[in-house]
This record gives C-alpha cells, structure tokens and sequence, in this order.
C-alpha cells in the first residue's frame, strides 16, 4: 500500500472568517489522496494547503501574478531541483507544492452555487491540485476537461451523493 501524501493545512485566522466545517482537514486530505491516485502521481508527496482571507490571497496574487484582487485558489508548484540544491532544505521540509484557498470568496462561492462550504473549499483544493499537475483553465476546451475531473474528484470524495455543487460550473 503506498505511503499517503504528507499534507500540511494550515488555517490563516482572521475575524471575517466564516466557521469551517468540522471533519474538513479530512476531507481535504482524501481529496488530495484520491487526485494523486487518479492521476497515477507519486502519493506521498508533501503538499501544503493554507486557508486564508481575501486580503491574504488578494496580496498573493499582486505580488506573483500582478492582478490586484482576491481570487478562489492560488496554486505554487514549489519542488524545484535549483533551489533546493541553492538553499538545502531538510527533506522532511520540502513542499512539493503549495495551494492557497480563500475562505471568504470560498463562503460566497458557495452560496452563489447552493452548495455547502465544505464542498467549495473541497472543489477548490481539487482544481489547484489540478493546476500543479499540469491542468490549465486558460481556454474554453481546457476548463470543460478540469471541470470534468474536479466532477470526478468530488463525486468520489462525497460519495454518499451529498455534493449538491459538483455540478456548478
């Protein structure tokens, strides 16, 4: 049985927040196993997931995308041989990668498309998960294929049927 990935969630607290769910580190993890596994990656590989606010994501994406405004979900491929070998890491360090989800435009997102909060931010890990691994949104043929595997992704990890927006486009 393979090693599960390493996955380290990290929640930026702020007062806007909107209360995350209860089992949601959970449901993360599962997402992140059964997209690793889907795809035929390596499963234990370290990943970073950080739930923040809008200004926290907003300034991300200024400062590495230079678009000045909040977004869902921010995703840093980080393993990279030249610089690890520039500045050593400990291995058990390493961040492969790194997705970085807003939980307020999560929390409206959610509600614009009836669906739970839980289920965005589950949706939204998917899609930056997607995105490391080489996924792009870009066209319109290209976001019909992501969609169809975050569809996938989330039936499989709400299997009990109760994910009212894997649908929502």
């Amino acid at each position: 049985m393979a090693k599960p990935p390493s996955v380290r969630i990290t929640v930026l607290k702020s007062p806007p927040f909107p209360p995350l769910p209860k089992g949601l580190k959970g449901k993360l993890k599962r997402a992140i196993e059964l997209v690793l596994s889907g795809e035929k990656q390596l499963a234990n590989i370290p990943l970073s997931i950080v739930l923040c606010d809008d200004a926290t994501i907003r300034n991300l994406n200024r400062r590495f995308l230079n678009h000045d405004y909040p977004t869902d979900v921010l995703s840093f491929l980080l393993a990279d041989d030249r610089l690890s070998s520039e500045h050593p890491v400990p291995l058990e360090e390493r961040v492969w990668g790194e997705i970085i989800v807003s939980v307020e435009t999560a929390h409206r997102q959610a509600r614009r498309y009836r669906q739970t909060l839980e289920e965005e931010l589950v949706r939204l890990t998917v899609h930056g998960l997607l995105h490391l691994l080489g996924y792009d949104d870009a066209t319109p043929e290209q976001r019909r294929k992501m969609r169809r595997k975050e569809r996938f992704y989330l039936r499989q990890v709400f299997a009990r049927g109760d994910c009212g927006g894997c649908d929502a486009e």
